[in-house]
């Protein structure tokens, strides 16, 4: 059987993390969770030991300041790699991702041997729930702004809520991966995408967070405008993958 992990990591999450590792506890399809926190001053870190105490299939990393969703995620998947996983999720912890969505990602993987598989908002129409409207245009125009500069065809570039193979994120020098913001969802999916691997995508619903506050930024929407233009660089200024696999 594949061995499965969801990195999940937070940032004052104490509301969340308890029902969220509950649910993913509970589902059918058999996993491990990596709680991968940056040292939560509201408790989040020691309410994930608690979880982790008594389930061995509950983990926990800390790290000694927030330093960003793309430097966590990357602790989360060198974690992953080191004990041999076959498929590693990105997933939100503030429920915005729905847990019983991940046996469709699995499907997915092994229906198509695709070595990622993106969850979708804007797959078969849109799939959004609780947001308002300037934010629902920001990330359908960011989309579309990814995908004109860049080349990837897919209808969700900016989504997090992702499935890797394990050899796709064998395939990343993860020490070299620039991007520590939301623009991390975008570098990973091109790089992946630039050297012929497969990607699929899957259609989500996405619902907005009820508990807690969102991480979005004036900050992380810079790095993203400006990394798109640094990744068709490093491509070449080309607007398809330099190889297929």
């Amino acid at each position: 059987m594949s061995r499965t992990l969801l990195v999940l990591p937070t940032y004052n999450e104490a509301e969340n993390i308890r029902p969220m590792v509950e649910r993913l506890m509970g589902l059918e399809t058999e996993l491990d969770v990596l709680v991968v926190d940056d040292n939560s001053p509201d408790g989040t870190g020691d309410i994930a030991d608690e979880l982790a105490s008594g389930n061995d299939h509950v983990h926990v990393l800390h790290r000694q300041e927030k330093d960003g969703l793309g430097r966590a995620y990357c602790a989360g998947f060198a974690w992953a790699l080191e004990r041999e996983y076959d498929f590693v999720f990105e997933m939100d912890c503030d429920f915005s991702h729905n847990p019983d969505d991940i046996a469709r990602f699995l499907e997915k993987a092994e229906m198509e041997d695709a070595d990622l598989v993106l969850g979708s908002r804007y797959c078969e129409g849109i799939r959004v729930i609780n947001w308002p409207l300037n934010r629902l245009l920001l990330s359908m125009f960011a989309g579309k702004y990814v995908r004109g500069i860049t080349g990837m065809p897919f209808t969700d570039p900016t989504g997090g809520f992702k499935c890797f193979r394990r050899r796709a994120l064998q395939s990343i020098d993860l020490d070299r991966v620039k991007a520590n913001g939301y623009s991390f969802q975008i570098e990973l999916t091109h790089i992946l995408w630039r050297t012929g691997h497969k990607i699929a995508e899957v259609p989500i619903i996405f619902t907005d967070r009820f508990v807690g506050t969102s991480k979005m930024s004036g900050k992380i929407v810079r790095e993203a405008i400006w990394m798109v233009w640094r990744l068709w660089l490093q491509n070449g200024l080309r607007r398809r993958p330099r190889k297929k696999k």
